[in-house]
């Protein structure tokens, strides 16, 4: 909980509209939890400076996807993946231990995995895209509700004209 705390404390500090910091978040989780593992960081940085979001809302959703979530995530969306479209032709594991890892048997298996590819894509782009807009969703309202000084005076002025 206390990670959670200070993330949302670092997006309360910014200088922004709520509206504003809640996008560049919900992208940045987006992107955190999208398909291409390893460019995260680049595709946040570049979509923030093209789009002109705030670059430090971006980068804590992308880091909203931590070390110890990355391995289940991607198995469990590999799996989604593997329910919506199928796969063709998977071969089942072979028995893994550390000597198993010299043989050929396990290197040939391993390489015949490229056929979830697309399963893991899909799987890891849809649950991408339902994790950037629930971040969104519950970003904003909180946003504007614990905002330092009160509700947001460009938010107020609109409602009250």
């Amino acid at each position: 909980m206390k990670p959670l705390r200070k993330v949302f404390g670092t997006l309360l500090e910014l200088k922004e509209r709520p509206e504003h910091v809640a996008l560049s978040f919900a992208v940045g989780v987006f992107l955190g939890f999208s398909p291409l593992l390893g460019l995260h960081t680049i595709l946040g940085l570049v979509l923030a400076f093209w789009l002109r979001l705030n670059k430090v809302a971006v980068l804590l959703g992308v880091y909203a996807n931590l070390p110890w979530i990355i391995v289940p995530y991607y198995a469990f969306s590999t799996w989604l993946g593997v329910q919506l479209i199928g796969t063709a032709g998977a071969l089942p594991p072979p028995a893994v231990g550390f000597a198993q890892l010299l043989t050929a048997e396990f290197w040939i298996w391993l390489t015949a995995q490229w056929r979830l590819l697309l399963p893991a894509f899909v799987g890891s782009g849809l649950l991408s895209v339902l994790l950037g807009a629930t971040a969104y969703a519950a970003t904003l309202p909180l946003l504007r509700r614990w905002r330092p000084g009160g509700p947001d005076p460009l938010v107020s002025a609109e409602r009250n004209p």
